[in-house]
Order: structure tokens, then sequence, then C-alpha cells
């Protein structure tokens, strides 16, 4: 069975794609961003945690990246910056970890000799959408930093692919949620204010709308374009075919607690009218066509499961913050 490198191996979908790895079989290799308290985020608790060799590094310090690369034949590249609202603060720091990590992945893929390379792309590429649903041929356009960051990382792949016949696949999920999101991102916020008693619930642009797709779904994804023998040199989309405004996810979240609240737009939380990307909606054709991924869960199913999983991690979320 492969050697894989995972990196980004402690965050929201990376901590589940290698639990998920190691259940197939694989031997992996957790590449996990170096910290003063030795943390392994998501992992530091994992039941398959001795089944897991942990390294960490920095993904853009190259040396980091080669070392931890070594010994392995495929790698899944996940490590990234994915905060919008901090791309406007600080642009370098999307480029830094997102770009010139993208490279080192790559370089270092191409001197080990790396048989399969996986690079996570996002649909914050492609911006509003200019047809519905988004296909890989959609334009890419780069309406936040991080998009833009995104949209050079993956032409820096396609790039490798042509120059040295590397074989790179890029993996563009739709939005993705489910236990261990980060509590910056929609659901989480509204289940934890919710969870907090909160009287209102507070909320950004309510009318855009996304296409959600449950984070076990997302992680078979990418094993099944892991095993494809027909994409290298190529865009997937991972995504349900589906969308749902902000506004009406809300109150589905609502209805699933039992709960009447109302929601409350902050102006901090709206991103500028220009960057905003209003409407997702993912074209997934291409995924079913060529691998056998069938995802198997629809919203509420998994929006119950990211429920249980807040109110049994309750303490870990800031929902003091948004109490009035």
């Amino acid at each position: 069975m492969s050697k894989v490198l995972i990196t980004g191996a402690g965050g929201f979908i990376g901590s589940h794609l290698v639990e998920r790895c190691v259940e197939l079989g694989f031997q992996v290799r957790a590449f996990i961003k170096y910290n003063s308290m030795n943390r392994w985020g998501w992992l530091e608790k994992s039941r398959y945690l001795n089944e897991i060799e942990i390294i960490c590094g920095d993904i853009r310090d190259y040396d980091s990246v080669h070392g931890a690369m070594k010994d392995c034949d495929s790698v899944f590249h996940l490590a990234a910056l994915i905060g919008i609202p901090y791309s406007y603060l600080s642009p370098i720091a999307y480029i830094k970890t997102n770009l010139e990590g993208t490279y080192n992945v790559l370089q270092a893929a191409r001197e080990n000799n790396l048989t399969n390379i996986l690079i996570t792309s996002t649909s914050e590429t492609y911006g509003s959408a200019q047809y519905v649903p988004i296909d890989e041929k959609h334009p890419l356009v780069g309406q936040s930093p991080y998009a833009a960051s995104k949209i050079s990382a993956d032409q820096l792949a396609i790039s490798y692919f042509r120059s040295y016949e590397m074989p790179i696949k890029i993996v563009r999920p739709f939005n993705t949620y489910g236990p261990r999101q980060s509590a910056r991102a929609i659901i989480p916020t509204i289940i934890s204010q919710v969870m907090a008693d909160s009287k209102i619930i507070k909320v950004g642009n309510i009318n855009v709308t996304r296409d959600l797709t449950f984070v076990a779904d997302t992680v078979e994804g990418f094993i099944e374009l892991f095993k494809s023998t027909n994409l290298y040199g190529e865009v997937a989309n991972i995504g349900m075919g589906d969308e749902i405004s902000i506004e009406n996810l809300g109150k589905l979240i609502l209805k699933l607690m039992d709960k009447d609240i109302d929601f409350v737009v902050e102006q901090e939380r709206v991103r500028p009218d220009n960057s905003e990307v209003e409407r997702l909606v993912c074209n997934n054709s291409k995924i079913k066509k060529f691998t056998r991924w069938i995802p198997k869960y629809n919203l509420e199913k998994g929006l119950l499961e990211t429920i249980e999983f807040i109110a049994r991690n309750l303490n870990l979320y800031k929902y003091d913050l948004y109490n009035v």
C-alpha cells in the first residue's frame, strides 16, 4: 500500500483524510505546522494516533517539506491559509503559504520522484458563478487575495505537469462542512451561537448561495481521485450539485435545533462588494464520470452530525463572544 504524505494533516479536512487513509491501509505521514506547544491539531486525540507518523515543519520551508516527503510515493497537499477575511489584511501571508508552499510541495515531489500528487484547490477560484452549474472550464476569477493565491497555486501545479510530466491532479472542493470545521465558518458560527442561548444570531451576507458537501463525502472524493489514472493534469470538482442561501441554511439549522431566533447582519462580517462570491453551485459530472464517487450524506444528515459534534465540544468554540 502507498506511503503517503498529507500536508495540513491537523486541520479540518486534513485530519479526516488522515484517518480515512489509515482505515484504508495506507502508511500515513502527517505533516503538521511546527509550534512551540507541539500540538497536532485535530490529530491530537485521534484514535489512530499510534498508526500515524507525525512530522512537524512549515509548508513555507522547503527543507522541511523535502525532508518530510522522503521515502513517500504520494502526497495529498492540503496545507493552506483559508480564511478569506484575513487575506484582506495580509495578502502576502497567503502568497507565502498558498503559492510558495505549493511550490515547495511540487519541487520536493519532483526531486523525490513521487508517483501521485494531489493539490487541493477551492471553488473560490471560480468567483461568482458566470453560469451554473460550475464545471471545471468555468473562468477563474480572483475576487479575494485568498482566491488569487489559490488560482496561482493551481496554475503552478499545471505548469509542473506540463513542463516535467509529473503525475499531478488538482482537487477542487466546493464548500465543505462537518465536525472539526473552524469556528469562523458559517455553520459552526450559527450552531455555536444557538447553543450559547444568544438572543440573536450574528451573520454576514445571508443572500449568497453555497454548495455544501459533508466532510466525509469530500474525503471520499479525495480518495477516489487519488485512485484515478485518468485525471493527471486535470482539475476535478467535488460538490453536491445543489445550492442553498445562507439565510435558508440558517433557517434549516434553527429548525433542526428546534429554535426560533432572529438573524442580524453585521457589516464587519460582510465582504467588500466586488469581492463577494454571490453564487456557487457545483457541476460534479467529471468526478462521477471518472471515479466511483457517490456522496452518502444529504444536508440534513450532515448538519445533524455537525450539531452533535459541536454540542460535545462547545468548549472549543468562543461562543461567549456572540452573547448579547
